[in-house]
């Protein structure tokens, strides 16, 4: 009897330390007591002891290790081929074009403001994006006095739903934190998102027709002349020559930006315009010669990974290579780009390494399946079949009020587990956990939309009341439709 109680008593207490490692791991970050990373290890590896397999901490790890180096590995190659890319010019063509488009339609600028973030999301970093969008649009909102929680709400959205492109952060934390494949998650997952980006793009038209209404639709010339008094400001960097003071001619031009190249935030005058700059279009890093070959590398990349020809890793450690070997031949310049990139890439790659601790604990210990064992318990019969629905309902207030990396390293195992039991997929598990992101892109705890909020010079507040209806309709869009085909 004494051993069957023991029996009992030791599922209960590895359900109870794994709830409260999670718990302390979630609480440290999100007060910011703690980084992710030094939680992610260090959180694990005490409560490792408290289970009385400290000395098996090593193995856990070791494990943890080599089934996450794949996803290290594309994060690393994947950024650096970004960042590459934006120095390159790659985007800058893009950019001009879509605020030609504009022109001064507040249609069309707030139509523009998502197709631009979602253009520079591609680097799948919010904070360079967000950067990027605000420098490029918030002089024409400025000038023609629209609303910039519109533009604030609209990028966020944009910015969530490209979020979940492998090298962005969800998908590799959920690949992570699975053990499966990012390809095997985001692939099957593309017209579902496509279908969420669709949903931005319609909804920026319906908030810009709104801002038509009010403001009506003026040339740039018309709008500068009621602002005759802030013409010698600086508005945006012309691609094709200098910056200059506002003119109409403004609008057609505006280099693309990495977040490391964008100009300040401007004066602190309420009343006045900041002096938002695009990447300098004399910049030494530009290689307008290879334009095409660049843009061939990239859209041969992207073919390449979606027809899954070689593992996503390989892809982009092949490509990162040939696009510095070739658009900076000589090594210093290669290592100056390298060097220029090696902030993000040290902060992804190291969160997932970290990761490997926190994933080896909760799985080597036994306690995400005495977790799982405990939630398939508690979760009614019938919802069992339908755990993949339940954790994308789930992932909207779970990802909003908790950071990335703890629900996908914390809450995410544990819900697979369940789901397992009930014969959901992980993969579908996975995929259904993504649909969180448009919203979780506005969270307080996403240190980017500070960036966004702050050029924008919007109240975080205000931003918060405006977004998170649409942002939510955005998330209930893609689960949707990831139902409706059959990926969820």
């Amino acid at each position: 009897m004494g051993c069957s109680r023991a029996n009992v008593r030791y599922p209960l207490m590895l359900t109870i330390l794994g709830f409260v490692m999670i718990a302390t791991f979630l609480v440290l970050i999100m007060l910011k007591k703690m980084s992710p990373i030094a939680a992610l290890v260090l959180i694990p590896a005490l409560f490792c002891v408290f289970v009385g397999k400290g000395a098996h901490l090593g193995d856990y790890v070791i494990d943890g290790v080599s089934s996450l180096a794949p996803t290290a590995a594309m994060l690393m190659f994947a950024i650096v081929y970004f960042g590459v890319m934006i120095d390159v010019g790659l985007f800058d063509p893009i950019v001009r074009g879509i605020l030609r488009f504009c022109r001064a339609d507040p249609m069309r600028i707030v139509v523009g403001t998502a197709l631009l973030a979602a253009i520079v999301s591609l680097d799948g970093d919010g904070s360079t994006t967000f950067m990027i969008t605000v420098s490029a649009m918030y002089p024409l909102y400025k000038r023609l006095k629209m609303s910039l929680v519109v533009m604030t709400g609209v990028a966020a959205m944009a910015n969530g739903v490209m979020n979940t492109l492998p090298w962005g952060g969800p998908t590799a934390r959920a690949a992570t934190a699975l053990k499966l494949d990012a390809g095997d998650i985001f692939v099957p997952m593309i017209p579902a998102l496509l279908v969420g980006l669709l949903g931005v793009v319609v909804l920026a038209y319906v908030l810009g027709l709104r801002e038509r209404r009010r403001l009506g639709v003026l040339t740039l010339d018309e709008a500068l002349v009621k602002e005759e008094a802030e013409e010698t400001e600086t508005v945006l960097v012309g691609a094709g020559g200098g910056s200059g003071t506002a003119s109409g001619k403004q609008a057609g031009g505006s280099g693309t930006a990495s977040g490391k190249h964008t100009g300040g935030t401007g004066t602190d005058a309420d009343d006045e315009d900041d002096d938002f700059q695009g990447l300098d279009p004399n910049r030494p890093t530009l290689r307008p010669k290879l334009y095409w070959f660049n843009a061939l590398l990239t859209v041969g990349l992207l073919t390449a990974m979606i027809m899954e020809l070689l593992p996503i890793p390989v892809l982009f450690l092949l490509g990162a290579a040939l696009a510095l070997s070739v658009n900076f031949p000589h090594i210093p310049d290669q290592k100056a780009r390298l060097a220029a990139h090696a902030d993000n890439v040290l902060n992804v790659s190291g969160m997932v390494f970290a990761a490997a601790v926190f994933t080896g604990v909760l799985q080597g210990t036994g306690m995400v399946d005495s977790m799982a064992e405990w939630m398939v318990d508690v979760i009614p019969e019938g919802m069992g079949p339908h755990m993949a629905l339940v954790t994308g309902l789930l992932s909207l207030p779970l990802t909003y009020f908790m950071s990335n990396d703890g629900f996908y390293f914390g809450v995410l195992p544990v819900l697979a587990e369940a789901g397992a039991a009930h014969g959901v997929s992980p993969l579908e598990m996975a995929r259904a956990s993504l649909v969180g992101q448009p919203l979780h892109m506005s969270s307080p705890l996403v240190p980017a939309v500070y960036v966004l909020v702050g050029m924008a010079r919007v109240e975080f507040g205000d931003h918060t009341r405006f977004v998170v209806k649409w942002a939510a309709m955005i998330c209930l869009l893609i689960l949707a439709a990831g139902i409706l085909f059959g990926i969820i």
